[in-house]
């Protein structure tokens, strides 16, 4: 079996061996159900098999739009596309990216969310791999499993920390698959070249370990030095197999999630999404902010409502790009006042605090603990406040109208995900503020109409930066992912939104245009990666975003001819 055109990305080498022709309706990579045309049929001996009438790729989106359309829920739509994907590779992307705005929050978040929830009660077919604690000493062997010979890209979780759900064990598996179909969607990775990883290393949730219809393994969580012997073991295997694939962290707890990084960061091409991710979408919507507030960087206050890894990611890459601007590593974090669970994160609270939080522990405070948010958004009178919490509705009208009260526009990020746990609804933060807020999400919320004036909430979605970032460090094959690639790629995406969509009060460009963005936020890694010495690619710059697209890839259908 051949295919007639291989060129870079946009179409797939046939090269395994198939025993019978009518397999190729079960392989979802190269199935092309009613798009098979005539001289296909007889000569893969597809006749009989499917319906005698023979579509385009277009007429097939038209009817499975209809299909999607079709399901009252949002995640009844999640299972018809997960079966679509499964079914015909081409048309799932083609669907998904015609599509995007309407398939996103159903691929990824919000519903995503309640997939994983109940990932082991609508399981229905195998997707990438799981990797048990059980399996200690044979990983590198499991991985010569996996029917691709080549992988680009991996995004591995262990399922102990989804979104804002906490811990889901092997449940989490929604979320790596998820993702890489965004990697595919928003930058062009080539999706027969992607592999979803699960660290099955147990759970702690006891629905979980009583449900017997549960997936994964059934003991509480592995901990201490046999965790990080487990993943150091896996990616070990994974570089040994594949020595140029790009492996993003997804969705470890705030225990595992620092140590893993600063551990590979400087070794292999590699990041995670959360920390570094975040970090640079919400940078980019900041800089934004920034602009439509008039305020300098020199004079800008945040606080924090989280203190784990996003909120600290989030920090400390805006902490990189004020150093950019001339601002010291310490002046920079003595603008940013963390509160979590116990309050306002200071040097002399009485608790050991996590590793992660220490660099921006206050200590200022003249041993005064400060704990209700009110009081300290009076205390600190930030430009912002960045709500990255995990906690449902915790920002609330008196905290809103006491940041009107000292500035005109303030800017309130409510990240948390999925839609259930942000921090405030837009509709809430638009009705406090008088219409006056800069809001933005993390996952999607509904335009507010208000005085008069319908404002589209801003989503601060990674969607934004992660596709570009690792496609860009991936092609031209960096060494590593370093801070300065990181705050190029916020910069990038902030620069990509007009002043005439800053004077609507947009921070953010429509998702609409993401491979476009996602091209030239992979044109500003590479450049730096080059500045860095951290790549040997020679192709000038000004032919980088054109090489780029030619490397995307694009879901279309392909001759095949039988041998």
């Amino acid at each position: 079996m051949s295919n007639n055109n291989n060129e870079n990305n946009n179409n797939i080498e046939i090269n395994e061996k198939i025993g019978k022709s009518e397999h190729l309706l079960h392989l979802s990579v190269f199935n092309k159900d009613t798009a098979f045309t005539e001289n296909e049929r007889k000569s893969l001996k597809l006749r009989g098999l499917i319906p005698p009438a023979i579509e385009t790729l277009e007429q097939q989106c038209s009817r499975a739009l209809s299909q999607l359309r079709g399901f009252e829920t949002m995640i009844e739509k999640y299972i018809y596309l997960s079966s679509l994907q499964d079914r015909n590779q081409t048309l799932f992307y083609s669907l998904l990216m015609n599509n995007l705005v309407e398939t996103l929050p159903i691929v990824y978040t919000p519903t995503v969310g309640e997939a994983c929830v109940k990932f082991a009660h609508n399981w229905r077919v195998a997707q990438g791999m799981y990797f048990a604690s059980e399996d200690k000493g044979s990983i590198r062997s499991m991985l010569d499993n996996w029917p691709r010979e080549q992988v680009d890209i991996i995004v591995v979780t262990d399922g102990s920390r989804i979104l804002g759900l906490g811990d889901l064990g092997a449940n989490g598996m929604g979320i790596p698959i998820g993702k890489l179909s965004l990697y595919v969607a928003g930058a062009g990775f080539n999706p027969a070249r992607t592999l979803p990883c699960l660290l099955d290393f147990g759970t702690n949730r006891e629905e979980l370990l009583n449900d017997p219809e549960y997936l994964g393994m059934k003991h509480n969580r592995v901990t201490g030095e046999e965790y990080y012997s487990l993943v150091e073991e896996f990616v070990e295997a994974v570089y040994d197999k594949w020595p140029n694939v790009l492996v993003q962290f997804e969705d470890f707890s705030n225990d595992h999630a620092f140590d893993l990084l600063d551990i590979y960061r400087n070794k292999h091409l590699c990041f995670n999404d959360d920390i570094q991710g975040t970090g640079a979408v919400i940078l980019s919507g900041y800089i934004n902010c920034l602009k439509l507030q008039n305020i300098d960087p020199k004079d800008a206050k945040l606080v924090f409502i989280g203190a784990g890894s996003a909120g600290v990611g989030v920090a400390d890459t805006i902490v990189s790009w004020f150093e950019t601007q001339g601002i010291s590593t310490e002046e920079a974090r003595s603008k940013f006042y963390f509160v979590d669970s116990r309050g306002l994160v200071t040097a002399d609270r009485g608790d050991k605090l996590a590793s992660h939080k220490v660099r921006y522990a206050r200590t200022d405070n003249d041993g005064k603990q400060a704990k209700d948010l009110l009081d300290i958004i009076k205390l600190v009178k930030p430009n912002g406040l960045i709500g990255l919490s995990g906690q449902s509705r915790i920002f609330h009208e008196d905290h809103i109208k006491e940041m009107c009260s000292f500035i005109d526009n303030p800017v309130i990020m409510a990240l948390s995900n999925p839609t259930s746990k942000a921090e405030c609804t837009a509709e809430q933060a638009y009705t406090w503020s008088e219409g006056k807020a800069i809001f933005c999400s993390g996952s999607p919320f509904d335009p507010v109409e208000i005085n008069g004036k319908t404002i589209v909430p801003g989503q601060g979605n990674n969607m934004y930066i992660f596709p570009g970032l690792g496609f860009g460090a991936y092609l031209c094959k960096a060494k590593t992912i370093t801070e300065p690639m990181i705050v190029a790629a916020a910069e990038s995406l902030a620069n990509s939104v007009n002043q005439d969509q800053l004077d609507s009060g947009c921070v953010y460009p429509k998702l609409d245009g993401i491979r476009d963005i996602s091209s030239n936020v992979a044109v500003a890694v590479i450049k730096k990666a080059r500045e860095q010495n951290l790549t040997t690619l020679d192709i000038p710059d000004d032919e980088l975003k054109e090489w780029i697209i030619s490397k995307s890839y694009k879901p279309c259908y392909t001759e095949y001819s039988h041998i």
